[in-house]
């Protein structure tokens, strides 16, 4: 099994194959939150059946809801924290603020 990513210690993104990934807002409420993740998934769902059929509008059309339940998380769009730093997400871990935090796991994960 896989072990789960890391995690920022601002909690603001997650780290996949060295990359920031921005994290859902956690302000969220439970119920917002889950309504948010089951309009992701069918979203995916759509764009997966879409692609199998080759139906250009209905691919654009689940893309645009795929943004949109992304969004709402709080995971693209305008950033959820308050405090003016700058949105890192896609930027490679060790090129950013979190380089030294991000190589400490690697030195840790090595012992």
């Amino acid at each position: 099994m896989t072990p789960p990513a890391p995690i920022t210690p601002d909690g603001r993104y997650l780290v996949v194959r060295g990359r920031l990934w921005r994290r859902s807002d956690p302000k969220l409420a439970p119920a917002r939150r889950q309504a948010l993740v089951d309009a992701l998934m069918d979203a995916r769902r759509a764009v997966r059946a879409a692609l199998a059929s080759g139906d250009a509008k209905a691919l654009a059309d689940a893309r645009a809801q795929v943004q949109a339940a992304k969004i709402g998380m709080g995971e693209r769009g305008p950033v959820w924290w308050d405090d003016g730093a700058p949105d890192l997400t896609r930027h490679m871990a060790a090129n950013t603020l979190y380089a030294d935090w991000y190589s400490s796991l690697a030195a840790r994960d090595a012992r």
